[in-house]
């Protein structure tokens, strides 16, 4: 199946980027390659060893080196390969008044929280990374009658992952697709449904040959490995047994981390009320640790020298600390300590040196030590925010719902060095490639970098 193609432009030097792009085979011994192409970077951490990056933007001093109007809607971060940029959207046709009325009414979540539509077709948007042009954009796939989404959230917000060869697009219940990056040959297509409640989040994860999910609904939960070439199942397990009366409880759209520890490959896999560490090979339980009786849980965990930091959701969000080391059930052994206030509800955390560092929805910017949790410093930042820490060149990026991102340096204390505004509602996680900053507004999404 060859999907619909919108520009005619088709980059001939994109099948070279195939032979040079090995960082995606399962776990990365470092965050040193060059390519962004995942939720998170590299190795999912936020991090990138990239030097020469812009502290400054977006004054008529300091302008954007350029800007590219993406069509649709979407919160999925851009992914950086090469000289090319992909992100994923989608394009909506709105229902008429009453029918909208109509299908929120019938939704668990009630019309003031909610959005429903007639149909949204996916799309997959490559851009060139030097001047923004947009190269190629492939129609994935369409659905009539999609269920209704939260307000906040878009129906392209999980983040798509490629291994230099192929582009994964996870839509979450709604679908998920490889894509051949040369070719633009849709190679294979599925459906894991699961009753979300509000739109998916959780964005996908590759190990070696496996494209991983977690698919945690309000009706079902459990994480799936397919065959990255062909789509087919590998392993599906189910999740730990959760304690609560309502189905809505029972939902998790945070995105795993693939680590190796003590020569255990780990899958971290945040769940409502647990953290489950898995053999990505098979699917079984490493160990599996019971967290705070939270749901929604959305930041993706972190680790840091045997520790998993993993956040516990709504509604009263905590940070843990779990040593790694553990076999089944480590719940009353291997919690180092956690954090019960201002930890974050929706953006990931980060780790830098020996300090983790998050920001909560309402802009608490929080600095502990992360081998006891000891608190170094907190700050509050202007408006909330919902986007993920990112860590290069001795700074820290964090940015807000409005656009405005804040830099600052890693250390003891506070040391903010740069505010910068762009305009436009932001839910994205900043792309860092080359010399370059992404971040994606509704609807622009903008390329920062210095002037040579």
């Amino acid at each position: 199946m060859v999907p619909k193609q919108v520009s005619q432009s088709v980059p001939s030097t994109i099948f070279g980027l195939v032979l040079c792009f090995i960082s995606q085979v399962c776990i990365s011994a470092d965050d040193s390659s060059s390519d962004w192409a995942q939720f998170r970077g590299p190795i999912g951490t936020g991090r990138s060893s990239a030097t020469n990056l812009p502290l400054v933007w977006g004054s008529f001093l300091e302008p954007c080196a350029w800007q590219a109007s993406i069509p649709g809607r979407g919160w999925s971060s851009p992914i950086a390969i090469g000289n090319r940029i992909w992100v994923t959207t989608a394009e909506t046709i709105a229902l008429r008044e009453t029918e909208v009325v109509k299908t929120l009414a019938e939704s668990p979540t009630g019309i003031s929280d909610s959005q429903a539509h007639g149909s949204v077709t996916l799309f997959a948007i490559e851009l060139d990374l030097q001047s923004g042009k947009i190269l190629r954009k492939f129609e994935l796939f369409s659905a009539d009658n999609p269920p209704p989404i939260h307000s906040s959230n878009s129906y392209a917000s999980p983040t798509p992952i490629s291994d230099g060869v192929r582009l994964y697009c996870h839509f979450g219940s709604l679908g998920t697709v490889a894509v051949e990056l040369e070719t633009g040959v849709i190679l294979w297509k599925k459906v894991f449904a699961i009753d979300d409640l509000t739109g998916s989040g959780s964005s996908p994860v590759l190990c070696d040959d496996r494209l991983i999910l977690t698919c945690d609904g309000a009706d079902e939960q459990y994480v799936v490995a397919i065959d990255k070439r062909t789509g087919e199942e590998i392993w599906k397990v189910a999740r730990p047994p959760i304690d609560a009366k309502e189905n809505f409880l029972r939902r998790a759209f945070s995105t795993p981390l693939l680590i190796e520890y003590e020569g255990r490959k780990q899958l971290l896999a945040p769940a409502a009320q647990w953290l489950v560490s898995y053999n990505p090979e098979t699917g079984e339980e490493w160990w599996r640790c019971k967290t705070a009786v939270g749901y929604s849980v959305v930041p993706q965990p972190v680790f840091h020298e045997g520790l998993v930091f993993a956040c516990s959701g709504y509604m009263k969000p905590e940070l843990w600390a779990i040593r790694a080391d553990g076999n089944g059930d480590v719940s009353q052994t291997h919690v180092a300590w956690k954090c019960t206030r201002q930890a974050p509800e929706i953006a990931s955390p980060i780790v830098v040196d020996d300090a983790i560092y998050f920001v909560s929805t309402m802009g608490i910017l929080s600095c502990l030590h992360a081998n006891d949790g000891n608190q170094r410093w907190q700050h509050r930042l202007d408006g909330s925010y919902a986007s993920s820490l990112v860590s290069a060149d001795n700074k820290i990026y964090v940015t807000n719902k409005t656009g405005l991102t804040t830099v600052f340096k890693p250390g003891s204390v506070y040391t903010e060095i740069a505010k910068n505004q762009l305009f436009g509602e932001t839910m994205a996680t900043i792309a860092i490639a080359g010399e370059s900053l992404l971040l994606r507004t509704d609807p622009i999404l903008y390329c920062i970098r210095k002037d040579k």
